[in-house]
């Protein structure tokens, strides 16, 4: 998604479906939302794994990302989930390595 787009959608991340009028969505349905952003968390988790690290969703609102050792951070979106991995682990997380990749697609 382009910044404009991002920016004139309102507050919440392109990545979480809002029911809104004039946006088209399938998930009207508060129940599915959250369901599919818990999917969202388990499948950032098995990168995040990878990287010492935790997401977990905080009341619907926010995440917590945590290292395996305590450090933790609030993360507003997905958008910058990454940018706060790199801050907790000091090192650089890319989860389009491809060495990663080939990691997370050989544990199924």
């Amino acid at each position: 998604m382009c910044a404009l787009c991002g920016s004139l959608g309102g507050d919440e991340h392109w990545t979480d479906a809002v029911a809104r009028e004039g946006v088209f969505t399938r998930n009207d349905d508060p129940a599915r939302r959250r369901h599919e952003r818990g999917r969202r968390v388990e499948v950032a988790n098995r990168v995040l794994k990878l990287y010492g690290l935790k997401l977990s969703d905080w009341q619907g609102a926010s995440f917590l990302l945590a290292t395996f050792t305590g450090k933790s951070e609030m993360v507003g979106d997905l958008g910058h989930l990454w940018a706060a991995a790199e801050r907790l682990t000091g090192r650089s997380c890319d989860p389009l390595d491809p060495k990663l990749l080939a990691r997370l697609d050989a544990d199924g």
